[in-house]
């Protein structure tokens, strides 16, 4: 069985940053856009908890993963080339 392609937790960790440093304050001045950039902050910490606990029960029942930085790296049966071929592809239609 291939490994279990999971995103990488510096995805989460760049995102939280983000909102909570750079988005929050510019929506501080409004109450809804506040409200909503928390909502999606506490959404997004409760995503990453749950990767970690399901990479905890892929550990206890040893079923192997791997953490992925992008899309590019490694879809079963797919090379990063040929990958980049099919984008560029789309990207020109």
């Amino acid at each position: 069985m291939e490994p279990l392609p999971l995103p990488s937790h510096i995805h989460y960790e760049l995102l939280l940053q983000l909102l909570e440093r750079q988005t929050l304050f510019a929506a501080n001045q409004n109450p809804v856009l506040r409200d909503q950039v928390q909502q999606l902050i506490a959404t997004l910490r409760k995503a990453f908890a749950q990767q970690k606990q399901l990479e905890a029960t892929c550990q206890q029942t040893y079923v192997s993963f791997e953490h992925r930085w992008s899309l590019n790296s490694g879809c079963p049966g797919e090379s990063p080339d040929l990958l980049a071929a099919q984008t560029k592809q789309s990207e020109e239609s």
